[in-house]
């Protein structure tokens, strides 16, 4: 017999589900990417924001089907931000809005990870989801 808090579950779930669950097909994931995006957008980089779990699972679930649908080796964050920039022939200093150009040559040499912020603006300015950076 399933406890309450279950049943309240089961009640809610096919609503919850399409942002609980690993996407299987490119509309699920391209709908779960969305969501990521608005998740960002509310919660930032306050890790005390009631969203900020919700936010890192719903990361975690576009990790798991880039992973079957779209794996690449040994490729993080820094690696897709430097690609894109060799392929818009971009210099560090065009990437003022995510540090000064200590911080940016820090990210790109691997000493600094990207936080929440600079993946936001990375995001929106390349057009790309924001997983490609984490």
């Amino acid at each position: 017999m399933l406890s309450r808090n279950l049943k309240t579950i089961e009640k809610l779930w096919p609503t919850l589900s399409t942002l609980l669950s690993i996407p299987h097909n490119e509309k699920e994931y391209l709908n779960l990417s969305h969501k990521l995006d608005e998740l960002i957008d509310e919660v930032g980089n306050n890790e005390k924001h009631p969203l900020s779990s919700l936010m890192e699972t719903v990361g975690l679930l576009i990790e798991k089907y880039e992973e079957i649908h779209y794996p690449l080796e040994d490729v993080n964050g820094i690696i897709a931000l430097k690609e894109i920039m060799k392929d818009q022939n971009m210099k560090q200093s065009d990437l003022s809005a995510i540090g000064s150009q200590g911080i940016v040559s820090e990210i790109l040499n691997g000493k600094r990870e990207l936080n929440v912020r600079q993946i936001k603006i990375l995001s929106k300015q390349f057009s790309v989801s924001p997983s490609v950076f984490i």
